[in-house]
């Protein structure tokens, strides 16, 4: 992941400050978890995904 965020992010550019990194690294984050499609899981983000597998639990794994 950490390759990742460099590659797509960080080394695209220079930065003007601490703040304009970490909000861009906010911003990519999300799009990583919430936005993404992710060929393994079906072309789903991997957010639904987690949700989905969550969903499907019996109530009692969830309750311990």
């Amino acid at each position: 992941i950490n390759g990742l965020y460099k590659t797509e992010l960080i080394h695209k550019q220079s930065w003007k400050s601490r703040e304009a990194v970490e909000l861009a690294t906010l911003t990519w984050v999300d799009w990583f978890n919430h936005r993404r499609l992710f060929g393994s899981i079906g072309n789903i983000p991997p957010a639904e995904a987690e949700a989905n597998y969550y969903r499907q639990l019996p109530e009692s794994v969830m309750a311990a």
